[in-house]
């Protein structure tokens, strides 16, 4: 097994060097049938109807059930993965192995005849490979693989322009942050900061991203005593200069079971509840629709704590839709797709929360809400502990998904893909989310050897190397001073700079002055005060600022000398 890691490797260090077209060139797509490979606990049939070769591989019943099918002399490099299938009983999921090591999973949708389905792409080493097809979910048949030498991946068409036009400075800073690594860096994140804690303690890393969730500000947990400091966990996180990224285990309005085994402190789960979520949306006059409302308003009242204090947010709530182990995805996609509509117009509009990134979390296209509501598409994935695989079946299917015009990133993940491989597959990964617990601590998902090397690994970012990506690629940037203070107020000075390129021929400064200060007098500014933040704009005589060159304009303020936490900075380029 040594020697095929050092192949592999070598394999990999070759193929992020060398032309992609000098593998592509080499071959022709190449079929191997199902019923030629080596069958633990499966059987070859042939009863139904429109198989290819001289049969099929059925059986798939038990836990251990494997087919192993032989791709014989392969030039190597890398080549798309396709099985052919028929899944008569339902959708299916199978899990893969390359060369005895994990590679992920692939969905088998329900069909009753032979059809195909991408399984994403293998790094094949020269001469012979395997690929292992384990049961997983079941019942289902396997006909044959294919296999086909891969041309590289067109552009991305991601803009980083956010889907609200409202959105907040410190949103569009972080999403043009997070598109302008994509594709190139792989940004660190972690679930819950106790194992936040101890990445930074174990690994000698602290990961950029911190999950969080919303969970026990769902009405219905708190009516039962339930309390929560996630909010004061994101604004520590986010002094200290981390990304955000809010989950929302979202505790049915109503209709919780509560009984030993649907407590209801579970009743997020469908099968902890009776909430019919369609049924709440066919009535709008309906109690149902009403605290579903209720809810929504709940979550704002957080929401709007961190807008306030200027903290962006990866927002992913409804996820895992399409699983339907949760109450918002158990009636089927036009539910939860309007659901999800509903929640954007009533975070957004309503409340004017403009601080949201919208991470959507499923990938069946079925199950999309539109391009005009999803800022990031994403996926949660499980696979099998240890399997370090780049998950580019389910990246690519995302990619397809949006058009290539979405950031795409892993919500949840059990054990980490390799970063190393994953640039070697073309997975480009925008942000993982380690999970909490056992997947980050157990040795078995993520040993701590490979999570040294995730988190060394230089397309990998941490938390120390974020900069300041609330106003990255915004064209300037704002220096606050106190010039002198006295026991009543004080005389400041902020600083404009332009970091672009171009001469820009206006610019914007906010921020949120510290408690008990207030702006009596300004000049070469136009400032406004709304909403607890300052706004200060250019004059006309000072809006156009050279590249590399400064503007300033002061003020008179009352209270403490206190420098504010964060100052955005935008401007309009000049045409």
């Amino acid at each position: 097994m040594k020697v095929r890691l050092v192949a592999l490797l070598a394999l990999v260090a070759a193929l992020l060097a060398v032309p992609a077209t000098a593998a592509n060139a080499v071959r022709a797509a190449q079929t191997v049938e199902a019923e030629d490979g080596v069958l633990d606990g499966v059987v070859v049939e042939s009863d139904a109807a429109g198989y290819s070769g001289t049969g099929y591989v059925a059986g798939f019943d038990t836990a251990t059930d494997t087919l192993t099918m032989t791709i014989p002399d392969s030039p190597g490099g890398l080549h798309s993965l396709t099985v052919r299938y028929s899944a008569p009983f339902g959708t299916k999921t199978a899990t893969l192995r390359l060369n005895g090591a994990g590679h992920g999973d692939v969905v088998l949708t329900e069909s009753t005849a032979f059809t195909s389905a991408a399984a994403g792409k293998v790094l094949l080493l020269e001469g012979d490979n395997t690929v292992t097809i384990v049961n997983n979910w079941g019942w289902y048949y396997i006909d044959a693989i294919t296999v086909e030498p891969v041309n590289p991946p067109p552009p991305h068409q991601v803009t980083g322009t956010l889907v609200n036009p409202h959105a907040a400075a410190e949103a569009k800073g972080l999403m043009r942050y997070l598109t302008a690594n994509f594709g190139k860096n792989l940004i660190s994140g972690q679930q819950d900061m106790p194992s936040v804690e101890w990445v930074r303690e174990n690994v000698g890393a602290t990961p950029a991203i911190a999950g969080l969730d919303m969970m026990d500000y769902s009405p219905s947990r708190v009516e039962r005593g339930a309390t929560s400091e996630e909010v004061e966990r994101a604004l520590q996180w986010d002094a200290e200069g981390g990304i955000t990224t809010f989950v929302w285990h979202w505790n049915a309005p109503s209709g919780l079971i509560d009984e030993p085994g649907k407590e209801w402190w579970r009743g997020f789960y469908t099968d902890a509840t009776t909430f019919d979520v369609a049924a709440a949306l066919a009535d709008k006059d309906s109690q149902d629709y009403r605290l579903l409302i209720r809810d929504m308003d709940a979550i704002a009242v957080q929401l709007k704590r961190l807008a306030d204090a200027d903290v962006p947010v990866l927002w992913r709530p409804l996820h895992e839709a399409e699983g339907g182990w949760f109450w918002w995805g158990a009636k089927g996609p036009e539910a939860a797709k309007e659901l999800w509509r509903i929640l954007y117009e009533r975070l957004t509009d309503h409340h004017g929360l403009n601080n949201l990134i919208w991470v959507w979390n499923s990938v069946s296209p079925a199950w999309y809400p539109g391009d005009d509501v999803v800022d990031v598409v994403s996926v949660d994935s499980y696979p099998p502990a240890g399997d370090h695989g780049p998950l580019s079946g389910q990246y690519e299917k995302l990619v397809d998904l949006s058009g290539n015009r979405k950031l795409v990133a892993l919500g949840e993940v059990g054990s980490i893909p390799d970063p190393a491989l994953a640039r070697a597959y073309h997975a480009h990964w925008s942000f993982f989310v380690t999970w909490s617990g056992s997947f980050v601590q157990d040795g078995q998902h993520n040993s701590l050897e490979f999570l040294k090397r995730v988190y060394q690994d230089p397309h990998v970012i941490t938390r120390d190397e974020l900069g300041d990506f609330k106003n990255h690629g915004s064209g300037c940037t704002a220096a606050y001073r106190v010039l002198s203070s006295w026991d009543t107020g004080f005389l400041g000075e902020v600083k404009v700079k332009n970091t672009s390129a171009a001469t820009i021929k206006g610019w914007t400064v906010g921020w949120r002055p510290p408690a008990g200060q207030a702006v009596t007098r300004h000049w070469n500014t136009a400032l406004t005060v709304s909403g607890g933040r300052i706004t200060a704009g250019n004059t006309r005589y000072n809006a156009a600022v050279r590249p590399g060159a400064t503007t300033s304009f002061g003020f008179l303020a009352t209270g403490p000398a206190t420098t504010p936490a964060h100052l955005s900075c935008t401007t309009e380029p000049d045409r």
